[in-house]
């Protein structure tokens, strides 16, 4: 595009990065609940297919993923802020789905809200480092290890509970 189509779309291009990690986030954020609802009512189940989703996104939208987990960091203070919004939003809807599941008796609640930000950025580093270095070759293969990461704070809170 030319730079006066560029600018008549955006002021800056901070504006620009802004404007397509939010399309990014929205999208993968839409994706990730219409997995988990098509999950059916089984907690475990509605968080694999939301983090499939979201893997599933890295792996088929590689200009979009390279935006949301790389690029974003080093765009400057309000593309970090951003950043770390989006973090937090995707925290607290897992937060508030295990809350809910554990409300059901469904699964254990998690033993802190941090818990959810924990796994949250875990699956977010894991995949800033797959986009980065392109390790493991397919973005699938950190299925299991997310798997294993809410299993193991699933069960830490499950120990933990009175």
């Amino acid at each position: 595009m030319s730079k006066a189509t560029f600018y008549e779309h955006f002021a800056n291009k901070e504006d620009c990065i802004l404007a397509l990690f939010d399309r990014a986030a929205d999208d993968l954020g839409e994706a990730m609940s219409d997995a988990a609802r098509r999950a059916g009512s089984d907690a475990i189940e509605r968080m694999r297919a939301g983090t499939r989703a979201f893997l599933t996104s890295v792996s088929q939208h590689p200009d979009f993923a390279q935006t949301l987990l790389v690029e974003i960091i080093g765009a400057g203070p309000k593309p970090a802020k951003r950043r770390d919004q989006m973090v937090q939003e995707f925290a607290d809807r897992l937060d508030a789905e295990n809350a809910e599941a554990a409300r059901r008796g469904l699964i254990a609640r998690f033993a802190s809200p941090y818990d959810a930000f924990a796994i949250v950025g875990g699956i977010i580093e894991l995949l800033s480092r797959q986009v980065r270095l392109g390790e493991p070759k397919d973005v699938l293969e950190l299925a299991p290890v997310i798997d294993r990461m809410i299993a193991g704070v699933l069960a830490a809170s499950a120990e933990s509970a009175p």
